[in-house]
């Protein structure tokens, strides 16, 4: 017989140990029907995207998301679209809602009205909740100026989040009171060429809504951690580094209901385990 104090006991061991939702986060496939060039191996991108979307399936993933630099250049904007369609076909066969945040190779020849015209991506920035979490996608593909990346108009390095974005995301934050998920391409971590020029500012405002647990994000092409103000942030491994089925990165991120989160990494990718960084609000 199980008292009531009991299954309290048992419901509350369950929801640590069993995630609320699973996440299929991916980054950097670069894929481009093109040679290689150094490490990165473009035409390979396709079936390391297809094997990730196959463990995102088995693990039963409430959504997918891809961080950016979804593809590589073509000498036209409409080898360009070829290979969003070619790619997008594979990323296609995961059985859930599909999320994108667009890196900067996204829009070297292409607009960002061509790159969502030609996938399911929806024009960022914009938010969503699930499963009684609340999830962002951010655009740093601006320059300083203010102007949006597209065809051939930026240096990779010249990256912004501009104001009107930074105070969008300070009202949808204060809006969602729900322990919240970031998703961005470029680096909010650390200053430098690969991070976003205001990412003191854009940190400020995830701090002081206090539900931010952690930033997600790609470009770097490395694993990294760092805890910042009391939120996770963790830079995934790029897909396109390294020939081979082994060479590839992948994981699994799952999220618990005390803002517990535990990303298993899959080849290249490094696995993590954290506790929330700071008590929940």
């Amino acid at each position: 017989m199980t008292t009531a104090s009991g299954l309290a006991d048992s419901l509350a061991a369950e929801a640590t140990v069993t995630p609320a939702l699973r996440i299929g986060p991916l980054t950097d496939p670069h894929y481009a029907d093109i040679p290689a060039k150094g490490k990165r191996h473009y035409r390979e991108s396709l079936g390391k995207v297809r094997t990730a979307v196959e463990r995102f399936n088995e693990a039963k993933a409430d959504f997918a998301v891809e961080l950016g630099d979804y593809i590589d250049e073509a000498t036209t904007a409409e080898g360009e679209v070829a290979h969003l369609k070619t790619v997008e076909a594979e990323f296609a066969k995961f059985r859930g809602p599909r999320h994108y945040v667009l890196g900067n190779h996204c829009v070297w020849t292409l607009t960002k009205e061509q790159f969502h015209a030609n996938c399911a991506a929806k024009p960022g920035p914009y938010s969503w909740d699930h499963a009684g979490f609340h999830f962002v996608v951010l655009d740093a593909c601006f320059r300083a100026d203010g102007t949006a990346y597209g065809a051939k108009n930026f240096k990779w390095t010249d990256t912004e989040i501009p104001e009107t974005q930074r105070c969008w995301l300070a009202e949808d934050l204060a809006a969602a009171r729900k322990p919240t998920i970031v998703f961005v391409h470029q680096r909010l971590d650390i200053p430098g060429e690969y991070a976003v020029k205001s990412a003191p500012a854009v940190r400020e405002i995830l701090e002081r809504a206090g539900n931010v647990l952690a930033v997600f994000q790609g470009h770097h092409h490395r694993n990294d951690y760092r805890e910042v103000g009391g939120i996770h942030y963790c830079t995934l491994m790029a897909m396109v580094e390294g020939s081979g089925p082994e060479h590839t990165a992948s994981g699994v991120l799952e999220v618990f209901r005390d803002g517990s989160l535990k990303l298993n990494g899959a080849f290249q990718q490094s696995s993590y385990a954290w506790k929330p960084a700071r008590p929940r609000q």
